[in-house]
């Protein structure tokens, strides 16, 4: 049967995680802290073309745990992938950039994450769901507001 050249492509060709870091600089004394630390998380999304219909798409993991000013760990992971994207209209491609693929890439950042605090001697941090759409909104919102002043 032959494929309709115009049909809209969306396939992930390769994924990696592009860089992963762990720090525990207070180590070995946040091991003796009773305190729970207090734990922030941050993302960031990137994407790129890298080629015809190919782009490469990161999205950063950034987890923070500290007890008052002291450091228990710090995590960061970029979980990446390459993404075969053909046919789709312009104005579809940057939603599809930046809410579908990191949709794609978040279930690999989360379990990368909590690999490596585990592995950093500590309990496992679980990543709550992320809305990604609601993210770009906000990105867009920004944007549009920054344009106006």
């Amino acid at each position: 049967m032959e494929q309709n050249n115009e049909q809209p492509v969306f396939g992930i060709e390769k994924l990696y995680v592009k860089d992963l870091s762990i720090e525990v600089p207070n180590a070995p004394d946040v091991f003796l802290e009773q305190e729970a630390p207090q734990v922030t998380i941050q993302l960031n999304t990137s994407g790129r073309g890298v080629g015809e219909g190919v782009f490469e798409v990161v999205l950063t993991v950034t987890v923070t745990a500290t007890i008052g000013e002291k450091t228990v760990f710090l995590v960061e992971v970029g979980q990446a992938a390459v993404f075969r994207i053909l046919n789709v209209p312009d104005e579809q491609l940057d939603p599809l950039i930046a809410i579908a693929c990191p949709n794609v890439l978040f279930p690999y950042a989360r379990e990368t994450i909590s690999d490596a605090v585990t592995r950093a001697g500590f309990q496992p941090i679980v990543l709550q769901p992320v809305n990604f759409e609601a993210m770009y909104m906000e990105r867009l919102q920004q944007a549009a507001e920054a344009t106006v002043q």
